[in-house]
């Protein structure tokens, strides 16, 4: 087991739910008051929300589904170091 399913469903409501649900996000949320709320957004607040919770190296992506047809993955920012 990579990650206690109790573990994963708490970080999930404080990392998603708490400040997200029921929310108009451009006016309820600090963060996105000054970032434009789309979908590729929204994905990137729960990647970096999540990535604090979680333990190093088990998050692998953040899918959220707007709509059937559009659909955002996100996988984080790579970093490359110059030599």
């Amino acid at each position: 087991m990579v990650l206690n399913l109790t573990d994963l469903k708490e970080y999930m409501q404080e990392a998603i739910m708490e400040p997200l649900d029921h929310k108009n996000l451009d006016k309820d949320v600090p963060y996105f008051a000054e970032v434009v709320s789309t979908t590729e957004n929204v994905a990137v607040f729960i990647w970096e929300n999540l990535k604090k919770l979680l333990p190093t190296g088990t998050l692998y992506k953040v899918k959220v589904y707007e709509t059937d047809q559009n659909i955002v993955v996100y996988k984080g920012e790579e970093t490359i170091s110059e030599k």
